[in-house]
């Protein structure tokens, strides 16, 4: 499966939902680059599927004129997504859990619609654009905020949901030990904190072996004052895009579906990756 060219492309539109606010922006898929400046909208206080859908309609029709009138449009959301259903809800109503959300939007907006979890959103655009941009090998993208959101992506395909944050190690939940927000709550120093990241790193390379693992989140600026702390067998980095990449990523997934098996809605005994 090749993806699509994008060299006469008009932009796609990604989009990404969050627990406080609902982003979007037209991206430009030969660089990876925002073609207009972003929208914020405020999330709904009641977060249900259909008040979200109505927010990202106020959105698509902001960019309606830059992008294509019958183009695919991705949004990303803080959940399991399996073949279009939303199976969690991280800081959004509940009422996502089992929802046919991929439908939702597609019913509110007439449009295809790409809906991708925002961690893997976010390794997508990494690997196609910003910190592990041509790598050929196994790719682990690990987001530290809030939780741990994690991405593997390999050779360029995304295996979604892999929800890594989650894993029990020492008797915790990992990412109520080692998320960044843990470190701010309890005052750790980055020598502290990155202990914490130490034995993460070290139970997720003992069940994966990356070729190269991109930390994200917002305190991926301060990489310098942790990583070098971190020993671990794989190449470490920074992520490259942060607060963009889960709109760039989910405008790459509207346009390149095809290349990605795991998100197929419907699939198949007879499904083959080429």
């Amino acid at each position: 499966m090749s993806e699509v060219s994008t060299a006469s492309a008009r932009p796609v539109l990604g989009i990404d939902i969050g627990g406080s606010g609902i982003k979007g922006a037209p991206v430009d898929l030969t660089t990876g680059e925002f073609a207009d400046k972003r929208l914020r909208i405020d999330t709904p206080e009641k977060s249900t599927p259909q008040n979200v859908a109505d927010v990202v309609a106020q959105i698509v029709d902001h960019f309606s004129s830059q992008i294509a009138p019958d183009g695919p449009i991705g949004v990303t959301i803080p959940a399991v997504v399996t073949h279009g259903i939303t199976r969690s809800a991280a800081n959004i109503d509940k009422s996502w859990i089992d929802c046919e959300a991929e439908k939702v939007f597609e019913d509110r907006l007439g449009r295809d619609i790409v809906l991708v979890n925002d961690a893997d959103a976010a390794g997508v655009a990494e690997v196609k654009y910003g910190a592990a941009a041509g790598h050929p090998g196994l790719v682990l993208l690990t987001t530290l905020g809030t939780g741990i959101g994690s991405a593997i992506l390999y050779r360029g395909v995304l295996v979604p949901n892999s929800e890594l944050g989650h894993l029990e190690i020492d008797g915790y939940d990992a990412e109520k030990r080692a998320a960044s927000s843990v470190k701010d709550k309890e005052g750790l120093s980055y020598e502290k904190w990155a202990k914490r990241l130490q034995r993460y790193y070290e139970v997720v390379e003992a069940l994966l072996w990356p070729d190269l693992i991109v930390v994200g989140g917002g305190v991926s600026k301060d990489s310098d004052k942790f990583l070098p702390l971190i020993k671990v067998s794989a190449e470490m980095v920074p992520a490259k895009l942060r607060n963009t990449a889960g709109i760039v990523g989910a405008a790459w997934l509207a346009a390149n579906k095809d290349t990605q098996p795991g998100l197929s809605r419907h699939p198949t005994s007879d499904q083959r990756v080429e």
